[in-house]
């Protein structure tokens, strides 16, 4: 496939800035793959399309104050760092800005305490990765400094500051580790989730720490040629199981977010001796890459935002939806104004 077949024209003022409030006001397009329709609404009446025995999974990742403001050792030029994929304790690959510091080059990130007291976090530089960034290595666990010393990171397009830090996590956020959130999940509230339980609807939890690799375009001119970035995934036991038992009840699984499809559908590969349709638990890497000719094993329904041009999250909608339906479906997002991107409406796919 040609990368430039999945690319559009998105006029400027349609990227939503800001959150909306309540979370679930934003508008929903409901894309029914079976009749080839799209009707709108609301997300708040997402329960009007699930049934009793459906299964939400969510990926409860958190996002964690993943930029760094720092400078060089001992010349004190600026440096910023972005964290994108923890490697071991010590050990992340990192976006960078500002002066460049040569491979064994030290950095370090001063802050201070509540008390007034200075903490100082250090590094040294290491060689590219093929995601573009660097290797850095800490002196210690970098997790404690965070806190302190970082800011959550906001996606490119968005130029305006977010009063209400929260506002960029899922109300179900619990799993420290992403450079970016499962933007899918922002549209549900408590209140929701409750009224969906009580008609029977249930959810089950994932975790995939995303990097900000998912924000990045495919650059081959050849789609299927684009080197997919590995993210760290934790499918439990108790999500596998509430997967194939809502299978087996006859209900269906339906995934928030394009990281829920990843993780699910990374497992659904290692279960080579469950049969059609099941999952087995996962716990490691995955550099799936979902485009057009996917075989979906695992998720049945998908709710997502809208997408990037070009991006490998708009292949993964297209493989799901159909190339032709989802064209459709942008097309009049478009024309009706919907929001885009990370604080923008919603998709659901039947």
């Amino acid at each position: 496939m040609k990368t430039a077949e999945f690319d559009y024209e998105l006029p400027s003022h349609l990227i939503a800035q800001t959150p909306i409030e309540p979370r679930d006001s934003s508008r929903l397009m409901v894309v029914h793959r079976g009749e080839q329709s799209i009707s709108h609404v609301r997300f708040r009446d997402l329960g009007e399309y699930l049934r009793s025995r459906d299964l939400v999974v969510c990926n409860d990742t958190r996002v964690i104050p993943a930029r760094l403001f720092g400078r060089k050792v001992p010349t004190g030029g600026k440096v910023e760092l972005l964290l994108t994929v923890k490697r071991d304790d010590t050990l992340w690959e990192a976006l960078t800005r500002g002066r460049r510091v040569a491979i064994g080059g030290q950095v370090e990130f001063p802050g201070s305490e509540g008390n007034g007291s200075r903490v100082t976090l250090r590094g040294e530089m290491g060689e590219r990765v093929p995601s573009g960034g660097r290797l850095v290595r800490f002196e210690q666990p970098v997790e404690p400094f965070l806190q302190r010393l970082g800011v959550v990171p906001l996606p490119p397009y968005i130029h305006s500051e977010l009063e209400d830090p929260e506002r960029y996590q899922t109300v179900y956020a619990v799993k420290d580790g992403s450079a970016a959130a499962p933007t899918a999940g922002l549209h549900f509230t408590p209140h929701l989730m409750r009224e969906l339980e009580a008609h029977g609807i249930e959810f089950a939890f994932l975790t995939l720490h995303i990097g900000v690799d998912t924000f990045l375009p495919i650059r081959e001119e050849i789609a299927e040629k684009h080197p997919m970035h590995a993210e760290h995934c934790l499918v439990p036991a108790e999500t596998a199981d509430a997967v194939n038992g809502a299978k087996a009840a006859g209900g269906r699984v339906v995934a928030a977010g394009t990281t829920v499809v990843r993780a699910l559908e990374t497992a659904a590969r290692e279960a080579t001796d469950s049969g059609p349709g099941l999952i087995a638990p996962y716990n490691g890497w995955t550099d799936l890459f979902i485009h057009p000719g996917h075989s979906f094993r695992a998720v049945d329904c998908l709710i997502t935002n809208f997408h990037l041009p070009r991006s490998t999250l708009l292949l993964l909608v297209a493989a799901f939806a159909g190339k032709g339906l989802l064209d459709k479906a942008y097309g009049e997002a478009i024309e009706q104004e919907y929001r885009f991107y990370s604080f923008g409406d919603a998709m659901l796919i039947l």
